[in-house]
């Protein structure tokens, strides 16, 4: 459990580094982003981000469990 929540947060600094390295390589090129297409950008890594998460806890969720958190509520039947 530890090294895939290590693992994952590994993976979402790639892809925030990678994000911001493409992002300095286009101003240093002298390419000007409007603010919003820079913004727009974020979303989208935010998004890609969510995604890596999700697929993390997926396996959790399926079960119907969420690190046994809702083992506590009882079953409405």
């Amino acid at each position: 459990m530890f090294e895939s929540i290590i693992l994952l947060l590994i993976q979402i600094c790639f892809v925030v580094a990678i994000a911001y390295i493409v992002l300095w390589v286009l101003s240093a090129l002298g390419v000007s982003l409007p603010p919003k297409v820079v913004q727009i950008f974020w979303i989208i890594v935010v998004l890609i981000v969510i995604l890596l998460l999700y697929r993390m806890l997926a396996p959790s969720l399926r079960g119907g469990k969420l690190f046994g958190l809702l083992d506590m509520i009882p079953m409405l039947t």
